[in-house]
């Protein structure tokens, strides 16, 4: 019993860590970058994008397709870092709690 109450408190003390660490997501950015820095993508930790730069060389009419590729790839970017800090922030959070294999908390 005595260890069944002691999980039960590991669990609300976990429950309420992630719920500040959620919080915390919000208010931390990457950066993902493509076309060696001629598009930049600014996004949270929970991928929300906040902006995008272009290099105005990039600009042009007959750049379109290149343009669309590099956005894809600084998103992608962007997104792999944000992954990486939740990863991070995760691994942090749980240390020492033993969680099963491929379970998600958010």
């Amino acid at each position: 019993m005595r260890d069944l109450m002691g999980m039960m408190k590991q669990a609300k003390e976990l429950q309420e860590r992630m719920q500040q660490m959620q919080a915390e997501m919000d208010g931390i950015e990457v950066e993902g970058a493509s076309g060696g820095g001629l598009v930049t993508v600014r996004t949270t930790a929970k991928g929300e994008t906040k902006a995008v730069r272009i290099d105005p060389s990039l600009l042009k009419s007959d750049e379109g397709e290149i343009l669309e590729d590099l956005l894809v790839a600084a998103l992608s970017d962007a997104r792999q870092k944000a992954e990486r800090v939740m990863q991070e922030k995760m691994s942090a959070l749980t240390g020492g709690l033993p969680l099963p294999p491929g379970l998600k908390l958010f």
